[in-house]
Order: structure tokens, then C-alpha cells, then sequence
């Protein structure tokens, strides 16, 4: 992470830094403000609309600069490969949460059938098979992203207890929530819109296909 010193208000330590990146990377947050969103608010890097937190766009372009690694660099170089590692899996974790919420003849899953259940939890596997990998590259060229396994890792733990939220609650740090962080943090570091990104996934995918 850059330093603090990046479009913020007078901030004596890396706290405010953190709060906005956090912010921006959660998209938002449900509750009553905590104690480090108020500087945010106040900074005109946050607002309260009802019952959530969310970031500005003064404060995504803060977050931009904050994380964005050089342009050209081996950093980049090497984050962007682990990014194309993240994208043809970020298909199949979309299709888990679809296939856990809907049947597939589009009716809304009640949870009564265990043996499709079992399915979807067995595909859940096969995602988080395919992650590992892809995180671990990520974690020896990105300071602070092996976070992002430990929090997975614990929400696969909260479902396999029989929570079902954990798998895609946004309530909770869910296994989907915190995949979104990750995939929100990559694109950021590496300074990709999202019509970049659907475009390169889509690309990925079809090739991957054969």
C-alpha cells in the first residue's frame, strides 16, 4: 500500500488510509457507521444513506491511487498473471452461488433437496481447489493478500457447520463477499475497468473451452 499521504485529510497515522481502502473494497457498509467510518463521512470520502456506509467516488479514485501498483513493472507483470489465473475460476464461483440460490429450471432452491445440495457443495469444493493456487502466487507478489485465503477459508468452515449464509450472504463475510473484495482489490491494483475485466474473463473463458 502507498502511503497515507494520497488526497486525504490531515491523518497522523495509516488509519484514515485504511478505513477508505477497506470501505471502497467492501462497497459498502451495512450497520450503523463504526468509529472509523466517521472521519470518512466527515472527509467527504463516505455517506450514510439509511442503513449503510458507502464510499464516494472521490474516495474510489483515493483507493485507485492508493493500491494501484507501477504501470510496467514486474510487480504489475506478475499480479496481472495471477489475475488471468482468477478469472476463468471467478466464472465458476458466480455459477456455485447461482446454482445454491436457484434450481436450474430457474425456481428459487428451498433447500429440500440434499442430493442437489451435496452437488453444489461438491462444485464449492472444486472452486476452492482451484483458488488455493492462484492465492498463494498472489500472496508472494501483493503484501497483505493472503488474507483473503484465511477469510475463504473461514466462511467454508461457518457453511460446512450449517450456516448457509456463508456462502453468499452479504450480510456476513461470506465466502462470496470476500471473493468480491479480492476481485474488486485486483482490479484496482492493476487499474482494470470492469468492462475490461468481463471482456478479459469472457476472452479467458472461451479459450479455456478449447
Amino acid at each position: 500500500m502507498q502511503s497515507a499521504a494520497v488526497d486525504l485529510p490531515d491523518a497522523p497515522d495509516e488509519s484514515l488510509t485504511e478505513a477508505v481502502v477497506d470501505l471502497v473494497l467492501r462497497g459498502m457498509w451495512r450497520g450503523r457507521p463504526e468509529s472509523e467510518h466517521r472521519p470518512l463521512v466527515d472527509a467527504g470520502l463516505a455517506l450514510v444513506k439509511g442503513p449503510v456506509v458507502l464510499p464516494t467516488e472521490r474516495a474510489k479514485a483515493t483507493a485507485s491511487r492508493i493500491l494501484r501498483v507501477a504501470a510496467g513493472s514486474e510487480q504489475e507483470e506478475r499480479i496481472t498473471a495471477a489475475y488471468e489465473a482468477f478469472l476463468p475460476v471467478n466464472r465458476k464461483i458466480r455459477d456455485v452461488c447461482t446454482a445454491w440460490q436457484c434450481r436450474p429450471d430457474g425456481t428459487a432452491n428451498d433447500h429440500s433437496d440434499s442430493g442437489y445440495d451435496a452437488e453444489v457443495r461438491e462444485s464449492l469444493e472444486d472452486v476452492h481447489e482451484a483458488i488455493q493456487p492462484v492465492l498463494r502466487r498472489l500472496e508472494r507478489v501483493l503484501a497483505g493478500s493472503g488474507r483473503y485465503l484465511t477469510a475463504l477459508e473461514e466462511a467454508l468452515d461457518h457453511f460446512d457447520e450449517g450456516s448457509p449464509e456463508w456462502l453468499a450472504s452479504p450480510l456476513c463475510d461470506s465466502y462470496h463477499t470476500v471473493w468480491m473484495r479480492l476481485h474488486q482489490e485486483l482490479l484496482l491494483v492493476l487499474g482494470i475497468s470492469r468492462a475490461q475485466d468481463e471482456a478479459r474473463e469472457e476472452e479467458l473463458v472461451t479459450r479455456s473451452r478449447g
